[in-house]
């Protein structure tokens, strides 16, 4: 029997050969048999191995099919040999994951790191490789020197278990986080250190800010440094400082790991100011709209944020037309000798894109149409980016929902097609109040409305309120739809009575009841502005008791029990 055998030691491959045979000579396959399976089925070694029954096969052959099977990463030992016709593959499986444990760690949590263990191919359930498991240990230490942990310790055990299974180990000592001793700037002769350092957010505590036990300005992470740098070109850019720049950057840290030292090297320039600036392009919308939008003109002192907020309203201007996807560049013509800088604006609209569905989502009692007629962007229409935001402006506005958010996914296979997702979160629009209570002068006192703002999930509001003591008896009824018509006009209802019978008050003797109903009207002049009137009768009836002063007698003559018209108008 010829055996061949390929054992891989770290990165190194050893071929053993227990025959004296220089090559193995070619021979039919009449049957495979495999040996040490545990996990893997039989099926997937066939599906991977590449020798077939009814090949005929020599050393070159079985090298490749041991190649094949190792490529796998399912194995630590592959030994292949020949009885007669039938190749026997006798294979060692590498253990599984059973499973992984961390302690020590505060500054990750557990769950974030085992996904991050999943994305290089580590975790439970998978083959285990020890090379993964070394990667992944530098990889967390990677994670903690960012977040300044600069003397964290990491030590990994792997123990063996039953059924050709590892568990998985981590213990974390995470140490404390490096302190900043010292930033130092190196090449600013306009700015203070002072100046610019104020707006950074990592820096050593000075002064009073070393009382505050709770600030963590002190503590160093590299993204925290990355955005001060950034801050610090805008700082001169915004100021007219064209070619500045960061030479370098170096951080050290002291023997003890707890001290950061930052060391900036910067190159200032020359101030600059503003030429010309042009747009080209294709002029999808107005030229001249596109040109009301910028902010930046010739003599002004050059702003990289005033040419970034130019780029960013023009792309915006398009938006509204439909054109949500177009690039507006800023290219910059610099002129070192003058030190001025000239700038045109690119303009490459793209292909206009069309909403193709709104679908609505989350609303569970407000019936669709009561969303649907307050959204400004409509199917079928190309996509406006300001009527999305108006259209949620208005949804917001109804107080039917705790959150609003509208999403425009494009649509898959299309360049031009988005949807627009409105999903909600409806918060409840109805209140119910009751009150009891007793006074001497009142008597007992009854109170109980009901307010509903979203009646049946129509948009409409209906409100009652009954009031009931000694002296007072009152009633109201309001009734409001708020789209009497399709196009915005609202119509609302509204009853009053009260009856007030002084004499109980010791006020004095006489009983007052009036009676108001009505309707109002709301007309839309505009997005922002409409037109408000109501009119209807009132009725006021003043009436005698025993005792009533002649002078409130001669009132009740001169003022006859009569309705009357009153009609209010506001815009």
């Amino acid at each position: 029997m010829i055996k061949i055998k390929i054992l891989y030691v770290g990165f190194l491959a050893f071929f053993m050969w227990s025959t004296q045979a220089l090559a193995l000579e070619e021979f039919e396959v009449t049957d495979i048999q495999v040996n040490g399976i545990q996990r893997i089925s039989a099926g997937t070694i066939f599906n991977y191995l590449p020798i077939k029954v009814g090949d005929f096969v020599d050393d070159n052959e079985v090298n490749d099919a041991i190649k094949a099977l190792f490529d796998t990463g399912f194995f630590q030992d592959i030994e292949l040999s020949r009885k007669g016709g039938v190749l026997i593959v006798d294979i060692v499986e590498r253990p599984t994951v059973a499973s992984v444990e961390f302690s020590g760690n505060k500054e990750f949590e557990t769950e974030a790191l085992k996904k991050g263990m999943l994305q290089v191919g580590f975790g439970e359930g998978l083959v285990f490789k020890k090379a993964i498991l070394e990667k992944v240990s530098q990889e967390l230490r990677t994670q903690y020197y960012s977040s300044g942990k600069y003397s964290v310790a990491i030590k990994t055990t792997v123990t063996p278990l039953e059924r050709n299974r590892v568990k998985i180990n981590i213990d974390i000592k995470e140490g404390k986080t490096a302190r900043v001793g010292d930033v130092s700037l190196v090449g600013n002769n306009i700015f203070s250190d002072k100046k610019l350092l104020k707006n950074f957010k990592v820096k050593p505590k000075t002064g009073w800010r070393k009382l505050n036990f709770l600030s963590k300005s002190d503590q160093y992470s590299k993204q925290k440094l990355a955005g001060d740098l950034e801050a610090l070109r805008s700082y001169y850019q915004d100021r007219g400082y064209l070619d500045f720049r960061i030479d370098s950057t170096q951080v050290s840290i002291s023997e003890n790991k707890k001290k950061i030292f930052i060391t900036i090297n910067i190159t200032e320039g020359k101030v600059y100011t503003i030429n010309k600036v042009s747009l080209r392009g294709k002029f999808v919308v107005p030229e001249d709209d596109l040109k009301a939008q910028v902010t930046i003109f010739e003599g002004d002192i050059f702003s990289r944020k005033e040419v970034e907020k130019t780029s960013k309203a023009i792309s915006d201007r398009l938006a509204e037309s439909g054109y949500t996807f177009a690039n507006v560049n800023a290219i910059p013509d610099i002129d070192k000798e003058n030190r001025t800088v000239s700038f045109v604006f690119d303009i490459e609209p793209s292909k206009r894109v069309y909403v193709r569905r709104i679908n609505i989502y989350g609303n569970t009692t407000t019936r669709d149409e009561v969303i649907r007629r307050e959204l400004r962007q409509l199917e079928g229409g190309w996509l406006s980016t300001k009527d999305v935001r108006r259209s949620k402006v208005r949804l917001q506005r109804l107080s039917f929902f705790e959150d609003v958010n509208i999403e425009t996914p494009a649509v898959p296979g299309t360049e031009d097609q988005v949807d627009i997702n409105v999903r909600v979160k409806e918060r409840q629009t109805g209140s119910m109040m009751f009150g009891l209570g007793y006074s001497e002068s009142d008597g007992v006192l009854l109170q109980t409305s009901i307010n509903q703002k979203n009646l049946f999930g129509s948009g409409r509001e209906l409100a009652v309120s009954i009031d009931t003591s000694k002296i007072t008896k009152s009633a109201r009824i309001r009734y409001f739809n708020p789209y009497y018509t399709v196009n915005g006009v609202s119509r609302g209802f509204y009853l009053t009575y009260t009856d007030i019978d002084a004499a109980r008050a010791n006020l004095s003797r006489y009983i007052n009841e009036t009676i108001s109903l009505g309707v109002n009207y709301r007309i839309p002049l505009s997005e922002n502005n409409s037109f408000s009137f109501s009119f209807g009768p009132d009725r006021s009836s003043l009436s005698s008791t025993d005792g009533t002063p002649d002078e409130i007698l001669a009132y009740i003559a001169l003022h006859p029990d009569d309705w009357y018209l009153k009609t209010t108008g506001s815009t």
